[in-house]
């Protein structure tokens, strides 16, 4: 792989990556983030199903509605954050697979109860959201 990828690009993607912990005291533009998302929302998901949804929570307001869902640990560094995303997914997803999976029928393989597509909706989303 490294005649593909050199050495320091495979180090800051995996070998030397680590989660962040903290965050700079800046703020995110907001075409920063539709950037962001203009790459995350085409992450590969079984038949191009791209269930996530994504909120970018910014204002100091916002965060506050978010408080009550965040573990102590998380509290104070979400709150200082210049942005957090929420990401979640769409169980209605399966109504876009004609545009975004043309070739087949794929939208009556989720057709029927929303808690049968649960499980696709769940895996898919969390891929692109991992992305």
């Amino acid at each position: 792989m490294s005649d593909i990828f050199n050495d320091a690009a495979l180090d800051q993607l995996f070998r030397t990556a680590r989660t962040q912990n903290t965050f700079q005291d800046r703020p995110v533009e907001d075409s920063q983030l539709r950037a962001l998302y203009d790459l995350v929302k085409w992450a590969p998901t079984s038949a191009n199903a791209s269930p996530a949804r994504f909120v970018f929570v910014k204002s100091a307001e916002a965060k506050q509605k978010l408080a009550p869902a965040l573990s102590e640990g998380n509290l104070a560094k979400t709150l200082a954050a210049p942005v957090t995303a929420i990401i979640g997914f769409d169980l209605d997803f399966h109504e876009k697979l004609p545009y975004l999976f043309p070739h087949t029928d794929a939208k009556s393989w989720f057709d029927g109860p929303r808690e049968g597509r649960h499980e696709a909706a769940f895996r898919n989303g969390s891929l692109q959201g991992a992305t």
